[in-house]
């Protein structure tokens, strides 16, 4: 991501009656007739309530020592934590922080705070998500999703190397190690990037500040979810860390191989600008660009879309980030088809299995062409 990059870079223009134009008309056309609100409903403040409850229980439960002296219940709590997590990531702070959780946004800010409670850090993950990977979606050298170490190739637009070839087979070790490496040295890594870029100026942060917050974040979250489980669970201080360690490959393997298929896929366009007129042009408009690098996934499965905040409808939510996830399902008809009307190829797979054989499939492409 080079200095000014982001600026040099702009998306084809809709024009009139575009297929961005109808399916926002429709769409808001949809909350009007059924006088509901885009915002979270029941259905999302009780599922806030159970992911909460899901990761603070287990974790209540492991401090009062009832699990002492029993390493499978012990690693069960763990385990019900990374579900907790997974869930709180993907439901409560992911519409919180797209503004989709409440019309207020001091609301959406003091919910959003959760997600430095889990570890991570809301200004580096708003740049990543919000800023780079909802607007340049699948566009190497932008979309910091796709950006990863060497030994991993996610784009065709990325350097191939002998060992890619392999890569659908040890992937998963580093999917494993996300959130880890997010909650540990990710988020320092970042703020230092996005300071080189300009990137902090639209949080009305400093680079000194930011690292300040950070840092005192990363003090409260390792103080209580590993310091405090030491003087208190019961365990030994090795057990406590083989636990902690346990959440975080459980959650990290859990999220990886919900976000992947949605766009590391063999039907993604993975488009790069082109130059006209001296300037960088993605020669589709944004709306087109999004759905065109998007694919949606098991959309009957009604527990998953439920645990995983609606993130199969990864195309729905593309095109309407200030939308709870709670209306995705009945979103993507009215989507797909204005997609179809327009000529706009609209990706679908009908459940998890296949959607995850066919992110295997890409990466095992990526790595041999």
């Amino acid at each position: 991501m080079a200095p000014g990059k982001l600026n040099n870079v702009r998306f084809a223009p809709a024009g009139a009656d575009s297929f961005h134009e109808a399916v926002i008309e429709r769409v808001k056309l949809y909350f009007e007739k059924n006088h509901l609100s885009p915002f979270a409903n029941t259905q999302m403040w009780v599922k806030t309530v159970v992911m909460l409850l899901l990761y603070f229980v287990p974790y209540l439960l492991m401090m009062l020592g009832l699990a002492k002296g029993n390493l499978w219940v012990f690693f069960g709590f763990w385990f019900l934590m990374a579900g907790g997590m997974v869930g709180i990531g993907t439901s409560i702070m992911h519409d919180a922080h797209h503004g989709a959780y409440s019309p207020n946004r001091k609301v959406n800010q003091f919910i959003g705070y959760i997600l430095e409670v889990i570890g991570g850090y809301a200004v580096t993950w708003k740049i990543q998500h919000n800023q780079l990977h909802h607007t340049y979606t699948n566009i190497a050298g932008l979309d910091e999703d796709m950006d990863s170490i060497k030994l991993l190739r996610f784009s065709p637009q990325q350097p191939r190397y002998w060992f890619h070839r392999y890569q659908y087979l040890y992937v998963w070790f580093f999917y494993m190690m996300m959130t880890l490496f997010w909650m540990t040295a990710k988020d320092f890594i970042q703020l230092v990037r996005y300071k080189q870029h300009d990137l902090l100026v639209t949080h009305k942060l400093t680079l000194k500040q930011a690292i300040f917050r950070l840092s005192l974040y990363k003090v409260f979250y390792y103080s209580y979810i590993l310091v405090l489980p030491i003087l208190f669970s019961g365990m030994s201080w090795y057990v406590v860390l083989f636990g902690f360690l346990f959440m975080h490959f459980t959650a990290g393997l859990i999220l990886s191989c919900i976000f992947q298929p949605a766009h590391i896929v063999e039907a993604s366009a993975f488009e790069l600008p082109v130059i006209a007129n001296g300037k960088k042009e993605m020669e589709e408009s944004w709306a087109i660009h999004e759905v065109e690098n998007t694919t949606d996934f098991a959309p009957n499965n009604r527990f998953l879309t439920w645990f995983i905040g609606g993130l199969n409808f990864q195309i729905e939510h593309h095109l309407f980030t200030g939308i709870s996830h709670v209306h995705y399902p009945r979103l993507a008809p009215i989507v797909k088809s204005a997609a179809d009307e327009f000529h706009v190829p609209y990706h679908v797979e009908p459940n998890f299995r296949q959607a995850l054989a066919g992110h295997i499939k890409m990466l095992k492409k990526l790595g041999r062409e």
